[in-house]
């Protein structure tokens, strides 16, 4: 059974833009909320290099990648051909205006996923 944790009023998440829920383990969750008022959740990063999808741009049911513009599927977290790979999807339950995410899946989704790693390499070993 699910046990469905609040999250946010659906008129906090800006149109066509986003929030990061933060877990105690793991990556961050990005909530998107569409021009249809439909709300998705996706593990913050992005399949190419890890690219925070939570400062994509939303249209439609998809998000752009503001690294490089790879496609992602809100509702599958599937990217688009010709790219290929996906991201973690949560589900998501609006109630009363209110998003709710499955308490089990944040807890337990995901959480061996690393962030990228920003920044120049300086170790042979750390780049390959």
């Amino acid at each position: 059974m699910s046990e469905w944790k609040p999250i946010c009023r659906v008129d906090d998440i800006p149109v066509l833009g986003s929030r990061r829920v933060a877990r105690p383990q793991g990556m961050a969750v990005a909530v998107f909320r569409n021009d249809q008022d439909q709300v998705f959740a996706l593990l913050d990063r992005c399949p190419h290099k890890g690219g925070p999808l939570s400062q994509g741009i939303v249209f439609g049911t998809s998000v752009a990648c503001p690294l490089h513009n790879w496609t992602i599927g809100l509702d599958t977290g599937c990217a688009r051909a010709p790219d290929e790979g996906s991201t973690t999807r949560f589900a998501v339950k609006v109630e009363d205006g209110v998003v709710h995410l499955d308490g089990q899946e944040l807890a337990t989704l995901a959480l061996d996923i690393q962030p990228p790693v920003a920044g120049p390499c300086t170790r042979k070993t750390a780049c390959a």
